[in-house]
């Protein structure tokens, strides 16, 4: 199973050192991620490339910004083949987002 590879000092200079802060942010990635990720599982079963497109966006942005490496790095995938109109590399890794999406929650 592919891992976060979260770099957590990272986050926490984006917070400014601020360990309550990151918890915050922690907790609004969990709820965003959980909503991105229903709306990725819609857009393979529905062959939409372009909510793909959108849905793996939202998690790279918002996972970058936290230091998530593997969460951006598949979502930066899935993006770049949604814009080429597949869906075929969200096919081929959603499960591995929803396993990546649910180490959020040993954080």
């Amino acid at each position: 199973m592919a891992g976060i590879k979260w770099n957590k000092a990272f986050a926490l200079e984006q917070t400014a050192g601020d360990e309550e802060l990151l918890q915050e942010l922690l907790t609004l990635f969990r709820n965003s991620s959980a909503d991105d990720y229903t709306r990725l599982q819609q857009a393979v079963a529905n062959n939409d490339a372009e909510m793909v497109v959108r849905s793996a966006h939202s998690l790279k942005g918002a996972s970058a910004s936290l230091g998530m490496e593997g969460i951006r790095w598949l979502a930066s995938d899935m993006e770049e083949d949604g814009r080429r109109n597949s869906v075929a590399v969200a096919r081929e890794n959603l499960a591995t987002m929803g396993d990546l999406l649910e180490q959020l929650k040993n954080l």
